[in-house]
């Protein structure tokens, strides 16, 4: 009995072995080219574990999709549990969207931002404009330090909405030798 099940599903379980490979390639292979490019731009070691986690978790998400793909799942079964998945989480989304918006604001902060932690930037907000300098950049929100040493946690969401000027580049103490 045991066997005609096994052949009997075969395709399935051969598909379900290589797409485990590919997982375990896929996870390695991100994690080692966002580790180069943090090494590139310098950038901190905790941030870097962020995005490779949130980069873990969206390959994690394409290889159960595929899994239901390959093990055929009915069509109807599957859009009957996504909607009332998505009701539920679409409701605590709704509530919370602000948490995501910072998390997904981190990343385009460790990608492509021009300001580095000990850079001191200037804040152009009508109503709060801040002069500080950055002590370290989260997955929700930037710690800066101001010259009188009060210290603001920043949203990183705000932090992309406004302007910002580099006053002092963390670059500009330190000697180069080429």
């Amino acid at each position: 009995m045991e066997i005609s099940l096994i052949h009997e599903y075969s395709r399935e379980l051969i598909a379900t072995g290589v797409l485990g490979i590919l997982l375990i390639l896929f996870r390695i292979i991100s994690t080692k080219l966002v580790r180069r490019y943090s090494k590139s731009n310098q950038t901190l070691e905790h941030r870097t574990n962020l995005v490779i986690k949130y980069i873990h978790l969206f390959i994690n998400i394409l290889v159960t999709i595929a899994l239901i793909l390959i093990w055929g799942v009915q069509t109807k079964d599957i859009f009957i549990a996504l909607s009332s998945i998505t009701t539920v989480v679409g409701v605590a989304m709704f509530a919370q969207w602000s948490i995501l918006s910072n998390i997904t604001s981190g990343v385009i902060l460790f990608f492509s931002f021009p300001f580095k932690i000990g850079d001191v930037i200037k804040i152009h907000d009508k109503d709060f404009p801040i002069e500080a300098e950055i002590e370290d950049i989260g997955a929700f929100h930037v710690y800066l330090k101001t010259i009188d040493g009060e210290k603001i946690i920043y949203p990183n969401n705000l932090l992309l909405q406004k302007g910002i000027s580099i006053l002092k580049n963390h670059f500009d103490d330190k000697e180069f030798v080429d």
